[in-house]
């Protein structure tokens, strides 16, 4: 069973334009609205494969009921807890033009000290039996900045291997709790060490505590290194389309194959397909099935030389 935590969960919106134009006005001639934040959109992926998941973070308010009712019409499990501020809303603009996305964000609603313990509490018993949890996307105002450091500890004491996708000091302050696997983008990489070389990124990560780093550079790719080795897995083309979900169909395959126990170099390969088959679908926490199966068998997966002194 893998466990998904959102616990900036949201209702995201999508609009598809002709063009983005600055300081123009917009004809929308579709949209869409469902429960997005990171962890759910690994959810979603994970339900589509097959792969038990679990849903749980923070809801509430009107907002929080669409979330809810949103996930329910999904059947995918929610074990979310409610708090008293209206959860967040997001906007992504996607542009038929050339494929881009631009993305708002709202911070979230402020969570107080007594919402964080209910959560913690449920999380604990959530956690139990569980075998992968993914810690994923940013935390709302008032929570901890080691949110996640702390629950890597508890998932680590209950036995569960831990993903952890955030950026900044979230992120940071995880590392000293060694989760299992980091997964920063390029911009979060660099945010998050200070290191403009990618390689030299991925060791500061990794001397910090991150057990194993999969760093994401969209189009070119994934850069892995873990105590067995490290590799680099490129998709063999690059799709039109919108992107935003790419990096959580990429952490649901990553999740997925620590469930399954799979080799590296497989879960690397199957994260770079199943991440290139988000991008043709105007949804996060959607993928092109055709896509997938294509690009899961023609996904080039190298090893690369990393120091022996990394390899731990």
């Amino acid at each position: 069973m893998i466990l998904t935590v959102t616990l900036n969960a949201a209702l995201d919106v999508t609009y598809n334009v002709d063009a983005l134009v600055p300081h123009g006005s917009h004809r929308v001639d579709e949209s869409f609205s469902r429960a997005g934040g990171k962890g759910v959109n690994v959810a979603r992926v994970l339900s589509a494969l097959g792969v038990p998941a679990v849903v749980t973070g923070l809801v509430g308010g009107p907002t929080g009921r669409a979330i809810r009712d949103d996930l329910g019409a999904a059947q995918l499990v929610d074990e979310l807890v409610p708090m008293a501020g209206d959860s967040r809303r997001t906007v992504t603009v996607v542009s038929r033009e050339d494929g881009d996305a631009t993305v708002f964000n709202q911070s979230g609603p402020h969570v107080d000290e007594a919402t964080w313990a209910d959560f913690l509490a449920r999380f604990t018993q959530l956690v139990r039996g569980v075998q992968v949890v993914v810690l994923a996307g940013s935390l709302p105002p008032g929570l901890p900045t080691d949110a996640y450091a702390r629950l890597t500890r508890l998932a680590a004491d209950a036995g569960a291997m831990t993903v952890v996708d955030a950026g900044g000091p979230a992120l940071l302050a995880a590392l000293g709790a060694r989760p299992t696997v980091v997964k920063p983008n390029a911009a979060e990489l660099a945010e998050a060490t200070g290191h403009a070389d990618p390689e030299a990124a991925v060791a500061s990560l990794r001397a910090q505590g991150a057990v194993c780093v999969v760093a994401s550079h969209g189009p070119e790719g994934l850069h892995a290194v873990t105590p067995a080795g490290a590799w680099r897995a490129v998709p063999p083309l690059r799709l039109a389309g919108n992107p935003t979900g790419a990096g959580d169909a990429c952490v649901a395959a990553i999740a997925a194959g620590l469930l399954a126990a799979a080799p590296w170099p497989a879960i690397l390969r199957e994260a770079v397909a199943l991440s290139a088959a988000a991008v043709p679908c105007p949804l996060a926490g959607d993928f092109d099935a055709g896509v997938h199966e294509q690009f899961r068998t023609s996904v080039p997966v190298e090893g690369v030389p990393v120091p022996t002194d990394e390899l731990r």
